[in-house]
C-alpha cells in the first residue's frame, strides 16, 4: 500500500517513520476504542512475534463471495456495491462550520447585552450610538473568530498536504485507488513505507508493523498470515497481502473518533467569564431597577428615563472582557510557539496556569524513545566488548530494526581488533525467534553466531549455570534480554546476555523537580509493565506507590500513586475523569490515536512531539520537541497570561461597579442623568478597549497553580470600586456645589472623572504589591496616554459635550494621581487577605 499517510487521520508521513512503536497486543478482545495492551518486557529480540494475533472487536465479517474471491480480489461491480452500502473509507467531518463559529460569537451573555443596547438605541433614533456599539460587538466577535480560526487552520494545513492512495486487487489486477474507495473484503498490498489504510487481516507474507500511529509505544511487531492490524500502522519491513475487515467509522479509529467527539470539559476560562458577567448583571440589574423606581418617583419623563436606563446598561457591560481573554491567550500562544509549544485551542494557555496534576507518558516524554544497550553480562571466557562484537555480526546493518541498531551502536563504541569477519548474515526469523551469522575468526576457523530469545539460544549452546539466574534478574528489572552464542556450528557456547532499555532523558528529573516547585504533581501513566515503569520512575525522581494493574479506581487521587502502569487508553480517559471529579485541573500527555479521548477530556491535553495527527487534533497543545521542557514553558507562560487576564477582570469588576453606582448617586444629587448614552459609549471605547493593553503588561507569575476565585475577586473589585466611587463623588460634588456647574458641565465632569478614576485603579489593580513594584509595559503606558489625551481634548474642546476649563481637567488628573497612591495603601492588605496573588 503506497500511502504516505493514514487516510483516516491524515497523519504526517514523517511521524510514522520516526514514531515509537508498540509492544504486542493482547490476544483478548479489547473495548471498542482501546489500544493493544503492552506485553511485559521480553527475554528475546522481537519477542512480540511470540504473541497471539489480536482481535478487532466488532470488525464486520466478510461475506462468502468475498472469501471465495479473495485470491483475485473483488470485482469492480462488487466493490461499488459495497462502497454504496458501507460508505467511504473516511471519518465524518465533525469540524464546526465557519458560519456556525461566527454565529456563536454573537450568542453569549456579553453579546446579548450589547445587542439589547443596540435595539434600544435604534428605538430612540440614536443611529450613531447604535452603529458604534455594533462595531464594538463585531470587533469582539471578529477577534475571537480570527484567533480560533488560526489555530484550526494550522491543523487543517497539515492534513491537506497528504497523499491518500492504496494498492488494491480488483478484477484480478493490482491497481492504485484512492484509499477512500476501499471496502470490506478488498485485497490490499502492504509494502515497505506504506501506511495501512483500513483495519485488515493479513492473508500472506510477513511485515514488521509500527503501530505507534494508534498506540505510541515503543517496538514494532512482526506480523504474518492471520494477524490483524489497524488503520494507521506503518510497514517498516517486508511485504504482505491483507483483507480489509473494516473501513471508515467502523474501524478502530472510527470508534476512537466517536469518543473524542463526546469527550468534553468546560474550560475554566469560560466558567470565569460567565460568573463575572452573572455577578455584574445581578448587582447592576438591582441598581438599574432602583434607578428606574427613583426616576419614576421624581416624575421624570419616559423620554428621559429610557436614555438613563440605556446608559446604565452600557455602564454595566464588560464589553471587552471576552475579547481580552482571547487576545491575552493569543499573545501567550504566540510566545509559546517561539518556545516550540503550539496551542491548538487558546483556552489551553489559560488552563496551563491552573494545572495541578500532569499525567506524563513514559516513552518519549520521560525517556529518550530509543532502545539502548543498558547492560552486558558476559559468560566465562568472554568480555563485554567481544559479546557486543558477536551480537553486532548477527544484527542487520542499516535496517530499521531498533534492536539491531542499538546493538551495533553499542558495539561500535567498544570496538575490538580481533573481531570475526562476517561471511553471511541471516535476518531475524519470527518463526525461529533469532537471527544468525556465519563468520571466520582470526585463525580462519568458521563460526556460527546466533542472537535471540534466551529460551531458543540456550537450546543451541552450552551455558554457564549462572546464565538462567542472570537472565531472570535482568528480566525482573524490566529490560529486554537477548542471548548471544558463538562457536563451531556443532559446539556453540553462550557468550553472554545483552539487556536493552529505553533510558530516561537527561533533563527529565530536573524538569520534574521544577514542576514540583511550581506546584504541579507529575504522575507517570504508561502501558508498560510495572517493573519497567518503576525503574524509569525512580530514575527521574518519581517516588511513590505504583497503582496495582487493573481497572482505574473511580475515587483515585493523584497523591495516592506516582506511577500508573499497564494502563490502556480507555483507562487514561477514566483516570482523567477521576482526577477531575476530585476538583483537579488535569494535564495529560499522549501520542497515539487511542490517546485522543483522554487528550480531549483533559483541561490541558498535550500531544507530544511524535504524536499522530488525531492526537494533535484532540490536544490543546502540541509539543515540537521531546521531553517535559515544553510543558514547563507552557505552565510558566500560562501563569503570565492568567495574571494579565486577572488584572483586566479585576479592572472590569471595579469599573462596572463604579459606573452604575455613580449614575445612581448623580441622579440623587442632581435629579438628572449625569451621563448620556454617547458619553457612556466613549467611556467604553477609551476605557474598555484601550484597557486591553493590560494583555501585554509586565506581570509576575505566581509560584503555585492559579484558580479563578470569582467570589474573592468580586469582593476585591467592589472594595476598589467603592474607593473609586468616593473619589468620583468627591470631584463631582466639588463641581456641583462649589463650582456651581450646569448639568451639561457636570455631565462632562462626570465623564472626565470616570476616565481618570479608571486609569488610577488600572495601575493599582495591575500590581498585587505596591503599584511601583514593577514597570508597566510600553503598550499599557501608551494606551493610558492616549486615553487621557482623548478624554482631556474632548472635554476642553467641548466635542460631543459641554466644554470644561482646562484647569479643572488638569486638577482632576492631579487628584487622580493622589487618589491612586492612597488607594494602593488599602489594596495591598486587601489583596493579601483575599489571597489574590
Amino acid at each position: 500500500m503506497k500511502a504516505n499517510v493514514d487516510p483516516l487521520t491524515a497523519t504526517d508521513s514523517s511521524a510514522g517513520s520516526e514514531a515509537k512503536a508498540k509492544s504486542s497486543p493482547s490476544p483478548a478482545p479489547a473495548p471498542e476504542w482501546a489500544s493493544d495492551v503492552n506485553s511485559p518486557a521480553s527475554v528475546a529480540q522481537h519477542t512480540l512475534a511470540q504473541s497471539s494475533p489480536p482481535t478487532t472487536g466488532a470488525a464486520p465479517a466478510v461475506s462468502t463471495d468475498a472469501q471465495n474471491a479473495i485470491s483475485g480480489g473483488l470485482t469492480s461491480d462488487e466493490a461499488r456495491r459495497r462502497l454504496a452500502k458501507s460508505g467511504s473509507n473516511a471519518m465524518p467531518d465533525t469540524s464546526v462550520q465557519p458560519l456556525c463559529m461566527a454565529l456563536e460569537k454573537f450568542w453569549a451573555p456579553v453579546p446579548w447585552m450589547l445587542e439589547a443596547a443596540i435595539a434600544l438605541e435604534l428605538v430612540l433614533g440614536k443611529y450613531l450610538e447604535a452603529a458604534i456599539i455594533a462595531l464594538l460587538l463585531v470587533f469582539n466577535a471578529a477577534l475571537g473568530l480570527f484567533q480560533e480560526s488560526r489555530a484550526q487552520a494550522t491543523l487543517a494545513a497539515l492534513k491537506s498536504r497528504l497523499a491518500l492512495t492504496a494498492s488494491v486487487k480488483r478484477d484480478g489486477v493490482w491497481k492504485t485507488v484512492a484509499a477512500l474507495e476501499l471496502v470490506p473484503g478488498d485485497l490490499v498490498k502492504l509494502s515497505l513505507g506504506g501506511v495501512v489504510a483500513a483495519d485488515v487481516k493479513l492473508v500472506g507474507g510477513e511485515v514488521l508493523l509500527d503501530q505507534s500511529m494508534l498506540t505510541g509505544e515503543s517496538v514494532p511487531i512482526e506480523a504474518g498470515a492471520g494477524h490483524q492490524t489497524y488503520a494507521g500502522a506503518l510497514v517498516r519491513r517486508g511485504e504482505a497481502e491483507a483483507e480489509v475487515m473494516a473501513t471508515g467509522v467502523r474501524t478502530k479509529f472510527g470508534r476512537t473518533a466517536e469518543l473524542v467527539r463526546t469527550a468534553h470539559v468546560v474550560s475554566t476560562q469560560q466558567r470565569a467569564v460567565l460568573r463575572v458577567v452573572r455577578n455584574l448583571a445581578a448587582f447592576n440589574g438591582v441598581v438599574i431597577m432602583l434607578l428606574v423606581a427613583y426616576s419614576w418617583h421624581l416624575r421624570m419623563p419616559v423620554a428621559d428615563i429610557i436614555p438613563l436606563v440605556l446608559t446604565a446598561i452600557l455602564a454595566s457591560i464588560p464589553v471587552a472582557l471576552p475579547a481580552t481573554f482571547t487576545l491575552a491567550s493569543a499573545l501567550g500562544a504566540r510566545a509559546l510557539a517561539k518556545l516550540g509549544v503550539l496551542p491548538t485551542r487558546l483556552s489551553a494557555v489559560d488552563e496551563a496556569a491552573s494545572m495541578v496534576v500532569l499525567c506524563a507518558d513514559k516513552t518519549g516524554t520521560l525517556t529518550q524513545n530509543a532502545l539502548m544497550v543498558t547492560t552486558v553480562r558476559p559468560m566465562p571466557g568472554f568480555d563485554e566488548a567481544h559479546v557486543l562484537a558477536l551480537a553486532a555480526l548477527a544484527s542487520s546493518d542499516g535496517g530499521q530494526d531498533p534492536v539491531d541498531g542499538a546493538v551495533r551502536a553499542a558495539a561500535a563504541r567498544k570496538a575490538v581488533s580481533d573481531a570475526p569477519k562476517l561471511v553471511k548474515f541471516a535476518a531475524f526469523d519470527p518463526s525461529k525467534k533469532m537471527s544468525e551469522a556465519s563468520a571466520t575468526d582470526v585463525a580462519g576457523n568458521l563460526l556460527r553466531i546466533v542472537k535471540g530469545a534466551y529460551a531458543v539460544v540456550i537450546g543451541l549452546a552450552q551455558a554457564s549455570p549462572t546464565a538462567a539466574t542472570a537472565a531472570k534478574e535482568l528480566e525482573d528489572k524490566g529490560f529486554r534480554v537477548l542471548a548471544v552464542a558463538a562457536g563451531p556450528p556443532t559446539g556453540m557456547k553462550l557468550a553472554g546476555l545483552v539487556a536493552l532499555s529505553d533510558p530516561p532523558r537527561r533533563d527529565s528529573a530536573a524538569l520534574i523537580r521544577e514542576l514540583h516547585g511550581l506546584g504541579v504533581r507529575t504522575v507517570m501513566v504508561t502501558g508498560d509493565a510495572p517493573a519497567t515503569a518503576a525503574i524509569v520512575a525512580r530514575a527521574v525522581g518519581l517516588d511513590g506507590a505504583i497503582c496495582p494493574p487493573g481497572p482505574i479506581p473511580d475515587a483515585v487521587h493523584p497523591e495516592q500513586f506516582a506511577v500508573f502502569a499497564g494502563v490502556l487508553p480507555e483507562d487514561k480517559y477514566k483516570l482523567v475523569k477521576a482526577f477531575q471529579r476530585g476538583g483537579h485541573t488535569v494535564g495529560m500527555c499522549g501520542d497515539g490515536a487511542n490517546d485522543a479521548p483522554a487528550l480531549r477530556q483533559a483541561q490541558m491535553g498535550i500531544a507530544v512531539s511524535t504524536a499522530t495527527d488525531v492526537a494533535k487534533s484532540a490536544a490543546g497543545m502540541v509539543l515540537t520537541e521531546p521531553g517535559l521542557a515544553g510543558i514547563v514553558a507552557a505552565v510558566k507562560e500560562g501563569r503570565i497570561t492568567f495574571q494579565r487576564i486577572l488584572s483586566y477582570t479585576l479592572n472590569s469588576i471595579t469599573k462596572k461597579t463604579v459606573q452604575v453606582l455613580f449614575l445612581a448617586i448623580g441622579l440623587l444629587m442632581t435629579g438628572h442623568a449625569i451621563l448620556t448614552p454617547l458619553l457612556m459609549v466613549l467611556i467604553m471605547i477609551t476605557g474598555d478597549f484601550l484597557g486591553m493593553s493590560l494583555t501585554t503588561d509586565n506581570v509576575r507569575p505566581s509560584a503555585a497553580p492559579n484558580g479563578w476565585q470569582i467570589g474573592n475577586l468580586t469582593i476585591a473589585g467592589v472594595i476598589m470600586g467603592i474607593g473609586e466611587l468616593l473619589f468620583c463623588t468627591a470631584i463631582f460634588a466639588f463641581g456641583a456645589y462649589r463650582m456651581g456647574f450646569t448639568i451639561g458641565a457636570l455631565q462632562t465632569l462626570a465623564f472626565v472623572v470616570i476616565v481618570f478614576g479608571n486609569q488610577a485603579t488600572t495601575y493599582t489593580n495591575r500590581e498585587r504589591r505596591h503599584l511601583w513594584s514593577s514597570r508597566p509595559s510600553i503598550w499599557l503606558l501608551l494606551s493610558s496616554v492616549a486615553d487621557l489625551l482623548i478624554a482631556s481634548t474632548l472635554a476642553v474642546a467641548g466635542i460631543a459635550m459641554t466644554p470644561l476649563p482646562a484647569w479643572v481637567v488638569a486638577g482632576t488628573l492631579a487628584a487622580a494621581v493622589i487618589f491612586a497612591l492612597l488607594l494602593d495603601l488599602v489594596k495591598v492588605p486587601t489583596f493579601q487577605r483575599l489571597k489574590i496573588t
